[in-house]
C-alpha cells in the first residue's frame, strides 16, 4: 500500500503592486484628440456621400430612357393614399452596360441633377439631411438616429424625401411620414 502523499503548501505570495496608471494628458492633447475625432467623422460622412452620389450617377447613366424608373435606377413605393413610402433599385434591364469614368465623375459633382436619385431627410425641429442617402431605409434609419439622440427616442413627424431628375431643377417627392 502506498504512503499518503501530504499536500505540499506554498508560502503565500505577496499581493502584485498596482502598477501606475498613465496620465489622462494635458488640456492639449484632449483637445486634440476630440478635434482628430471630429474630423474623422466628417470625413467618413463626406466619403460616404460622395461614393452614393457616384453610384446613383452610374445608375442614371445605365438607365437613362427606362420607362420603368424614369431614369433614377430606383422605384420609389407609394402606399394607397399616394405617398412615398419606400424604394428599390430598377428590376429592369440597364439601357446601356458601360459608363464612362468622365461622364459619372461629372454627373456625380456638377449640375442640378448631383444629387437625383437619391434621398435625404427633415425633422420638424429643423434639422434635415440634403440628399446623400442610396434608399429611403438609409434616410429613415438616419432620422431615427436623429430622433434617438435630439428627441430622447420619440418619433416626432419626420419624413424622407427623394429627389428625382427633371429638366432644369431637380423635383423633390415627399413622403408622409418615416414611421
Amino acid at each position: 500500500m502506498a504512503a499518503k502523499k501530504t499536500t505540499s503548501r506554498r508560502k503565500p505570495v505577496s499581493r502584485a503592486r498596482a502598477g501606475r496608471k498613465p496620465r489622462r494628458g494635458g488640456l492639449g492633447q484632449r483637445a486634440a484628440v476630440r478635434l482628430a475625432t471630429f474630423i474623422a467623422k466628417q470625413g467618413e460622412k463626406h466619403l460616404n456621400t460622395r461614393r452614393t452620389r457616384r453610384d446613383a450617377a452610374i445608375l442614371r447613366a445605365t438607365h437613362a430612357g427606362c420607362a420603368k424608373c424614369g431614369g433614377t435606377g430606383t422605384i420609389y413605393t407609394k402606399n394607397k393614399d399616394g405617398s412615398f413610402s419606400g424604394s428599390k433599385a430598377c428590376t429592369a434591364k440597364p439601357t446601356t452596360m458601360k459608363v464612362s469614368k468622365t461622364q459619372v465623375a461629372m454627373a456625380s459633382r456638377f449640375g442640378a441633377d448631383k444629387t437625383s436619385g437619391l434621398c435625404g431627410w427633415k425633422c420638424p425641429c429643423g434639422k434635415q439631411e440634403k440628399p446623400r442617402y442610396r434608399t429611403a431605409k438609409d434616410a429613415t434609419k438616419a432620422l431615427r438616429t436623429h430622433e434617438r439622440r435630439i428627441h430622447g427616442g420619440a418619433s416626432v413627424g419626420g419624413a424622407w424625401y427623394a429627389q428625382i431628375p427633371t429638366t432644369g431643377k431637380p423635383k423633390q417627392l415627399e413622403s408622409s411620414t418615416a414611421a
